[in-house]
């Protein structure tokens, strides 16, 4: 009988074991702007990403989760969609000792639109969101496919997108540009757009003792369920919930 027990009890660990997350994301999507109707599409589409790649992932609205208990759980924060001023002064502080302990960030699309008034948090995203053109379809161009999920990414590609224009990059010769956008491919004018130039689409960076990543992509709700953009974006993730990938 104790033979039986001894064996069963190894079968159950061996099961844990196989079963265990390789970390753990928080995925938080409060705004106090503009609020992307596409959130619920994203939520849906990072949940997808953790069942196939065995993390777990907690959605959180409330904003009281940034302390310094409830972070310590996560190797990455994940702000989808985000807009306005989310975090209070003690919430701020929190992840910003967060990041400085070697977490990860990760922003999609108007994370970059998010916390004007913070300048620490303008340098984690990269660059603040300044205006964007109607939405379009363009070319986007791969400028490093060693990333972690764009070696999978055509060098370019064609995509329908809202296309964000950025201020000038607050911390420029820090990040490495991962995709640009040719402005060519697309009438940047139109609407509210002026266009760029030179125009970034994601990149990546150490920032403060931790990392960070942030895509552009992901205005419309059908990205989330589009396999080039969940690679790029579970790419990221990745990278910046255990710093590996990077040949």
């Amino acid at each position: 009988m104790l033979k039986k027990l001894l064996a069963l009890s190894l079968l159950i660990g061996s099961a844990v074991t196989a079963h265990a997350q390789q970390f753990k994301a928080l995925l938080f999507t409060k705004t106090a702007g503009f609020h992307h109707v596409s959130i619920h599409e994203g939520v849906s589409g990072i949940r997808n990403l953790a069942s196939r790649h065995n993390f777990s992932v907690d959605w959180q609205e409330n904003a009281d989760v940034f302390n310094d208990k409830s972070l310590a759980n996560y190797a990455v924060v994940i702000f989808l969609n985000t807009t306005g001023d989310i975090l209070n002064d003690t919430q701020q502080a929190a992840l910003e000792k967060y990041i400085k302990s070697g977490k990860g960030w990760v922003g999609i699309h108007s994370a970059a639109d998010t916390e004007y008034d913070w300048p620490w948090y303008g340098k984690l995203v990269g660059a603040y969101f300044k205006t964007h053109p109607a939405q379009q379809t363009a070319f986007l161009d791969v400028k490093d496919s060693n990333f972690p999920g764009l070696e999978r990414f055509p060098k370019r590609m064609l995509w329908t997108d809202e296309w964000y224009e950025y201020k000038k990059p607050l911390n420029a010769d820090d990040l490495k540009v991962l995709i640009t956008i040719d402005e060519k491919t697309y009438d940047p004018k139109t609407s509210q757009g002026t266009g760029m130039g030179d125009h970034p689409m994601a990149w990546y960076h150490n920032y403060d003792g931790g990392r960070a990543f942030y895509t552009g992509l992901g205005h419309i709700g059908l990205v989330y369920s589009d396999q080039s953009f969940l690679d790029h974006l579970y790419g990221g993730i990745y990278w910046a919930a255990t710093g590996k990938g990077i040949k």
